[in-house]
Protein backbone atom coordinates (compact mmCIF):
# COMPACT_ATOMS: atom_id res chain seq x y z
CA UNK A 1 0.00 0.00 0.00
CA UNK A 2 2.17 2.56 0.87
CA UNK A 3 4.32 1.96 -2.50
CA UNK A 4 1.38 3.28 -4.15
CA UNK A 5 1.23 6.12 -2.33
CA UNK A 6 5.53 7.07 -2.98
CA UNK A 7 4.62 6.58 -6.62
CA UNK A 8 2.36 9.14 -6.91
CA UNK A 9 4.41 11.39 -4.57
CA UNK A 10 7.41 10.61 -7.17
CA UNK A 11 5.16 11.58 -9.77
CA UNK A 12 4.37 14.89 -8.62
CA UNK A 13 7.81 15.85 -7.74
CA UNK A 14 9.19 15.04 -11.11
CA UNK A 15 6.28 17.20 -12.53
CA UNK A 16 6.85 19.77 -9.80
CA UNK A 17 10.96 19.77 -10.75
CA UNK A 18 9.73 20.16 -14.71
CA UNK A 19 7.76 22.98 -13.92
CA UNK A 20 10.41 24.76 -11.80
CA UNK A 21 12.78 23.89 -14.97
CA UNK A 22 10.30 25.20 -17.67
CA UNK A 23 9.53 28.45 -15.29
CA UNK A 24 13.25 29.21 -14.75
CA UNK A 25 13.93 28.72 -18.46
CA UNK A 26 10.80 31.26 -19.40
CA UNK A 27 13.09 33.98 -17.28
CA UNK A 28 16.08 33.53 -19.56
CA UNK A 29 17.23 36.80 -21.07
CA UNK A 30 18.46 36.81 -24.58
CA UNK A 31 20.68 39.57 -24.38
CA UNK A 32 24.57 38.97 -22.60
CA UNK A 33 24.91 42.69 -21.23
CA UNK A 34 22.84 45.55 -20.89
CA UNK A 35 24.13 47.30 -23.77
CA UNK A 36 22.82 44.97 -26.09
CA UNK A 37 19.27 45.36 -24.46
CA UNK A 38 19.47 49.21 -25.32
CA UNK A 39 20.86 48.56 -28.32
CA UNK A 40 18.58 46.04 -28.85
CA UNK A 41 15.53 48.46 -27.54
CA UNK A 42 16.87 51.71 -29.57
CA UNK A 43 16.50 50.02 -32.76
CA UNK A 44 12.94 48.62 -31.73
CA UNK A 45 11.46 52.08 -30.62
CA UNK A 46 13.31 53.82 -34.38
CA UNK A 47 11.12 50.87 -36.38
CA UNK A 48 8.06 52.20 -34.63
CA UNK A 49 8.90 55.32 -35.45
CA UNK A 50 9.23 57.13 -31.79
CA UNK A 51 12.21 59.01 -32.48
CA UNK A 52 11.19 60.90 -35.26
CA UNK A 53 11.02 64.40 -35.25
CA UNK A 54 8.44 66.62 -34.50
CA UNK A 55 8.56 70.51 -35.57
CA UNK A 56 6.91 72.65 -32.82
CA UNK A 57 6.25 76.29 -33.97
CA UNK A 58 7.14 76.95 -30.20
CA UNK A 59 10.82 77.64 -30.07
CA UNK A 60 10.38 80.22 -32.98
CA UNK A 61 7.66 82.24 -31.34
CA UNK A 62 9.56 82.73 -28.31
CA UNK A 63 12.47 83.80 -30.33
CA UNK A 64 10.75 86.05 -31.87
CA UNK A 65 8.92 87.36 -29.15
CA UNK A 66 12.29 87.88 -27.19
CA UNK A 67 13.69 89.77 -30.01
CA UNK A 68 11.08 91.98 -30.16
CA UNK A 69 11.04 92.74 -26.46
CA UNK A 70 14.58 92.97 -26.81
CA UNK A 71 13.73 95.55 -29.90
CA UNK A 72 11.45 97.47 -27.74
CA UNK A 73 14.37 97.85 -24.74
CA UNK A 74 16.25 99.00 -26.85
CA UNK A 75 14.29 101.43 -28.71
CA UNK A 76 12.63 102.81 -25.06
CA UNK A 77 15.96 103.55 -23.72
CA UNK A 78 17.31 105.71 -26.58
Amino acid sequence: MNTRRNRGARAALVSLEADAASARGGFACMFSTADEYESALISERRAQGRYGRSYSPWPLALFGGCTLVALGAVLLWR
